[in-house]
């Protein structure tokens, strides 16, 4: 099943079951694959490939994210657990997302296999990264794991 018709079919029990918050986040899900879609079209129609799809819930994972810390920086705790528990519906989609360990663990490799270093070598090894650990690890920490060792 095509992750749009799963949504519909989504929205459709949460709207039975009238669980606003779910029914919310899955509109916003399908609100942004349809804005997606719409910017790649050309000359009529136009299907998501899978990559697409997991990088646009990717996006709004990362938009919760930014919100929940933002919230909670403010002390706004209510709006906090909201973003959260969206996220936790959006996580729902994703591949399962890799440990701070696991990532830790893989860099090191990385950075082993391509002899980087020094700062200097930073731009060897993040694209290879990112490319290992797109949709399965936050690129804000395999960033910084990679800084961290590269400095010291």
């Amino acid at each position: 099943m095509a992750l749009k018709d799963k949504i519909n079919e989504l929205i459709k029990d949460a709207m039975r079951a009238k669980d606003q918050v779910r029914l919310d986040t899955l509109r916003s899900v399908k609100s942004a694959l349809l804005e997606k879609e719409i910017s790649i079209r050309q000359g009529g129609v136009a299907e998501l490939s899978e990559a697409e799809e997991m990088a646009v819930l990717n996006n709004l994972g990362k938009k919760r994210k930014d919100s929940i810390e933002q919230f909670t920086n403010a002390g706004r705790t209510e709006l906090a657990a909201k973003e959260a528990k969206e996220l936790e519906i959006l996580m729902e989609f994703l591949p399962k997302q890799l440990t701070e360990a696991e990532v830790k663990a893989r860099v090191a490799e990385l950075v082993a296999e391509t002899g980087a270093q020094s700062m200097k070598d930073l731009g060897k090894v993040m694209p290879q990264a990112m490319k290992e650990f797109k949709g399965r690890a936050d690129g804000k920490l395999v960033q910084d794991l990679l800084k961290s060792l590269l400095e010291g």
